[in-house]
């Protein structure tokens, strides 16, 4: 096993659009990894506000600052991804109860599927807990502030959205 290998992780997620929490997870988790991936997953189930390309360039503005943070898209399964970038740490946030279920699920799916394939979960800090791109989408939708949830570029994106 290389050196890379074992310092390296992947945090996965749909990411539409980023978070303040999600951006709490990445700057803890690249902490602990001198490389972290944030991997955009294309889920044809989910109909996004935001186009794949646009939620890599949102990251990206929103990583720029944090060391060894790679921004990339992937599609198929998170435990093929993870083979082809040599990587055998996942990276999960819990905000909440109600997300361990589900989280607890995905472990043990890709753990039979993957047994090398290990998954590290990491809580935001409290200020986060709450904080989901499903809810931020709805409050800006229905006319309120969303500034104390996302990085400006996405409430910048968000309101563009509503111009066009």
């Amino acid at each position: 096993m290389g050196q890379e290998y074992r310092e390296s992780a992947i945090y996965a997620g749909s990411f539409d659009p980023i978070t303040l929490g999600h951006l709490d997870l990445i700057r803890r988790a690249a902490q602990i990894f001198p490389r972290l991936i944030v991997a955009v997953a294309e889920n044809s189930e989910k109909t996004p506000c935001f186009t794949i390309p646009q939620r890599l360039e949102m990251i990206r503005e929103a990583v720029s600052a944090i060391p060894g943070v790679e921004v990339e898209s992937f599609s198929g399964l998170l435990i093929d991804y993870a083979a082809r970038k040599q990587v055998r740490v996942v990276i999960r946030g819990l905000r909440a109860i109600s997300d361990f279920e589900y989280e607890f699920q995905m472990v043990l799916t890709n753990r039979k599927l993957s047994p090398g394939l290990e998954t590290i979960f990491l809580m935001p800090g409290e200020s986060y807990t709450y904080i989901s791109s499903r809810m931020v989408k709805e409050i800006h939708f229905l006319g309120g502030d969303i500034s104390a949830f996302v990085p400006p570029g996405v409430a910048a994106a968000l309101r563009k959205l509503n111009d066009s």
